[in-house]
């Protein structure tokens, strides 16, 4: 058995848990209990929930295209 009890003590000891708590909110317990135990052993782990996406590059925006006769033009006013 575990932790060396008998059915009898688990029993019992069940028992007072559905008095002391009811019915409906046992389960809501038992959720919350292993809801609890799964994140520790998944932060102790260190696993999430998100799978792991490829890191994104950054790339600088296009420069502006301007027209080669204005560029000349501008280049020509100027000298």
């Amino acid at each position: 058995m575990p932790l060396g009890l008998s059915f009898w003590e688990l029993a019992i000891i069940f028992a007072v848990l559905l008095l002391l708590f009811g019915a409906k909110r046992l389960p809501e317990m038992g959720r919350s209990l292993g809801r609890g135990m799964r994140e520790f052993k998944d932060a102790v782990t260190g696993k999430d929930d998100e799978p792991e996406r490829p890191p994104t590059e950054l790339t600088a925006p296009a420069p502006e295209t301007t027209h080669p006769s204005s560029e000349t033009e501008r280049v020509s006013s100027s000298s």
